[in-house]
């Protein structure tokens, strides 16, 4: 049965508050920040990607148009040295980015116009890796606030967030360097950080960017700043030292200076508990391991640590002896999961292999039977792979695993020929097999599967929305170069991916998919395909999806935004089916996770995605953010609204708007409801209308909402039989309104909540009633009277203008 939670615009309708028994607040724990804004990497330090806002919607997200583009100026020289990665943060009204090189820019989130830059200046001759950046982290306390930048040469800046300057006082000049006491004895290596920060209460929290094609480097231990001064206040090693738990899994001495086994995927915070949640990556070398016999904790692994003492809490190892590069790529996702009618806080951690874990988060017990399953031993000499990996029993994978010569692709005679060819040289692999000395053919490869786009999570309908590609790699071990310090290396030629000289992929489509995953149930509830081949569309081939690197984000509007293909494409779809509703196409491909947040001047919800491209298949490359709006017919940009609308009106004496008589009292609805006897069980206004306080709509719960808690409730009542009718066939419950406004009226719950308007303001002490009826006049009149009493803005526009 598919399950939906719609949420009826309040421009059509204002229903009465319905609190049904269902969920708890979905972000216990999670420190959400203003549901206006976008004050964290992943929306919020759980990294839900989610947004309460609706105001772009499953009905009007077809009329997005363009609001701004701002070019940053920082263009690589070529698509392969540099790729634009960015999830901006908006706080305050001010959007802060940053480029490929590490300049951070603070732009008016509502016009695009530079505040100001700030260039770390960056030796461009020093590159390990292709230059990137993928934001910053915001901190503040009381007024003072800091923006942190981590630099791909290992530098970590606080600065001002009002003027871009560096904080004197924070490590020397402004800056920490990262480097210090990670660096063995010998050669500098490169020392590298590509994600965000992540501030708990006064606490920078830095993982890194190590090479992992050497056995000894630079340190992958996770660390913890204090934000005021840059001093460090605990350090985790990721990598267990003699006496620390998890050192026997390294033969003998092999865990010193061991290189890789670093974060440097983006981490998230259990906030209310003081959890911090580190996907760790593999260790080096991370093809070959007979010098690191043994599981190797802590690598590839899913970490809680107490955030203010970096003390480890639970952990557990996903792929054991990693030989693939299957690093845990992305941030995990703080979640909730529901047991027979109990809410159960959850950490969902997906992979590149496309298999997802979800674990208690606060014990690390797995939700869903998890199996160690054999996988096949190496033909490498020394080397010793581990003989079973973990497989969860749920959800099922969400990327292939394998393939069989069957299933060559035939988009093209000429590719079919050509991909038959590329697997007469090799061989294909199965689910975790080691690579040879024959080229194996390994999925997924290097880049997954899901990647460092991760996943969004929607807490009104419990799912969660995951992107993937099917690309295989073709991988070979040769025996090393004399003077090696390991006896077998990968070849030279060991990471070419299994595609065509076109880079049409040699297996059957999908390429690429989007997938919504069922949290409570362990299913697949939709899978879509991702992206198009220009050139096979107009062939007359079907979508075949495409390579796709970026993330995706849900809104309370019933949307998924995503870019992350390479076919230059920005598009939305329909949470609860997976249909594409909205597409539009870049300057290049957005290879970022998008973000959207409601402009304190215009009252527009922006949209924003940084479209940089580049990559060895996407040539294409650009400097540009769009932000899209919902905007009027002839309209170019939103309209900033006037003066009037900020500044407090005191004309006139104004007065409540009057009571209304019990006539207007409705005397049935479809199914019997009480927010009395709901209210009396303790629950409060928000568990049912999580969105009340934080977006423009509040929601109304879904009939499978209701039957979460009435399967086992009461089921035997005859009013509840009636609901679960409406389950059933998949209805929501057709309630008799009772506050009803013309769709040109816009009303913001958010912005009445934020200004001290409690809930039984106008809906009356609905936690003493049986029934319910209309408390308050809703008129124009009433409206602009109120208003006045309470000093707030008589423009017409504020209710008028902002429905475009």
């Amino acid at each position: 049965m598919r399950r939906k939670v719609q949420f009826r615009s309040l421009r059509i309708a204002v229903p009465f508050l319905l609190v049904v028994l269902v969920r708890t607040a979905p972000f216990s724990g999670n420190e959400k920040g203003s549901g206006h804004e976008w004050r964290y990497y992943g929306g919020d330090s759980g990294g839900s990607k989610y947004s309460p806002l609706a105001q772009i919607n499953r009905e009007n997200v077809n009329q997005l148009k363009v609001a701004w583009v701002f070019h940053t100026g920082d263009v690589p020289p070529d698509s392969m040295a540099a790729t634009f990665e960015c999830t901006p943060l908006v706080v305050d009204g001010v959007m802060y980015l940053t480029t490929a090189f590490s300049k951070v820019i603070a732009l008016d989130a509502e016009t695009g116009k530079v505040f100001w830059t700030f260039d770390p200046k960056l030796d461009m001759s020093k590159r390990s890796y292709p230059f990137a950046n993928r934001g910053v982290a915001f901190w503040r306390n009381g007024a003072e606030k800091r923006i942190f930048l981590a630099t791909l040469h290992g530098n970590l800046f606080a600065l001002e967030a009002r003027n871009g300057k560096p904080v004197e006082s924070f490590g020397e000049g402004g800056s920490v360097d990262l480097k210090t006491g990670m660096i063995p004895e010998g050669p500098d290596r490169s020392y590298a950080v590509t994600s965000p920060p992540l501030v708990y209460k006064d606490l920078v929290i830095m993982g890194s960017a190590v090479p992992d094609s050497l056995p000894q480097g630079p340190s992958g231990d996770v660390r913890a700043f204090d934000a005021r001064t840059g001093k460090l206040v605990w350090r985790f090693h990721t990598v267990p030292h003699p006496g620390e738990f998890g050192n026997d899994t390294w033969d003998a001495d092999s865990w010193k200076d061991r290189g890789g086994t670093n974060v440097w995927a983006p981490m998230s915070c259990d906030e209310e508990r003081g959890i911090v949640y580190l996907p760790v990556t593999a260790a080096a070398e991370d093809r070959y391991g007979g010098d690191r016999k043994g599981a190797n904790l802590f690598s590839n692994a899913l970490v809680a640590l107490d955030a203010r003492t970096g003390k480890r809490l639970w952990h557990y190892q996903i792929v054991h002896h990693d030989l693939w590069d299957y690093d845990l790529p992305a941030q995990p996702n703080l979640i909730t999961v529901h047991r027979n009618g109990q809410p159960i806080p959850a950490v969902a951690q997906i992979t590149k292999m496309g298999l997802l874990f979800v674990f208690n988060r606060l014990t690390g017990q797995p939700l869903f039977d998890i199996e160690e399953r054999p996988v096949p031993a190496s033909e490498v000499p020394g080397e010793q792979a581990w003989p079973t990996q973990p497989f969860p029993t749920k959800p099922p994978p969400i990327a292939r695993l394998g393939m069989t010569p069957d299933e060559i692709s035939e988009v093209t005679p000429e590719s079919h020929a050509e991909c038959l060819e590329i697997l007469k040289k090799g061989v294909l692999g199965k689910a975790y097999q080691p690579p040879g000395f024959k080229p194996t053919i390994i999925f997924p490869g290097t880049m997954g599967g899901p990647n460092w786009g991760g996943a969004s999570y929607d807490p009104i309908s419990n799912l969660l929305f995951v992107n993937s590609q099917d690309t295989a790699q073709m991988v070979r071990m040769t025996k090393a170069r004399e003077g090696s310090k390991l006896p077998y290396v990968p070849a030279g030629d060991a990471f070419g991916r299994f595609w065509d000289s076109r880079y049409y992929p040699c297996q059957k489509p999908p390429w690429g998919t989007l997938t919504a995953v069922d949290l409570d149930q362990g299913t697949i509830r939709w899978q879509a395909t991702l992206g198009i081949v220009e050139e096979l569309v107009a062939k007359g081939i079907p979508p075949t999806g495409t390579s796709n690197v970026g993330g995706s984000i849900v809104t309370a509007g019933g949307l998924v935004f995503i870019a992350a293909t390479n076919d230059r494409r920005f598009r939305a779809f329909d949470k609860e089916t997976g249909k594409e509703l909205w597409i539009t196409k870049l300057e290049a491909s957005g290879h970022a996770t998008p973000m959207t947040y409601l402009g304190p001047k215009t009252g527009k919800q922006f949209v924003v995605i940084a479209a940089g491209g580049g990559g060895r298949y996407n040539k294409t490359h650009s400097d540009a953010v769009f932000a899209f709006a919902l905007l009027p017919e002839g309209q170019s940009r939103p309209r900033i609204l006037s003066a009037t609308e900020t500044r407090v009106i005191s004309t006139g004496p104004g007065r409540e708007p009057t009571n209304m008589t019990v006539a207007a009292k409705v005397q049935s609805q479809p199914v019997p409801f009480s927010h009395k006897q709901h209210s009396q069980l303790g629950l409060e206004c928000s568990v049912c209308h999580p969105t009340a306080a934080t977006g423009d709509v509040a929601q109304i719960p879904h009939s499978a909402d209701c039957m979460s808690c009435h399967q086992t409730i009461k089921s035997k009542s005859p009013s509840i039989q009636k609901l679960a009718r409406f389950q059933k066939e998949d209805k929501s419950i057709p309630w008799t309104r009772i506050y009803k406004l013309p769709d040109f009226v816009f009303f913001s719950h958010r912005k009445h909540m934020s200004s001290g308007v409690a809930c039984t303001t106008c809906h009356g002490p609905v936690q003493t009633r049986e029934a319910l009826w209309q408390e308050k006049e809703i008129s124009m009149e009433s409206c602009v009277e109120c208003h006045k009493l309470k000093k707030a803005s008589v423009d017409c526009n504020l209710c008028h203008e902002m429905t475009h």
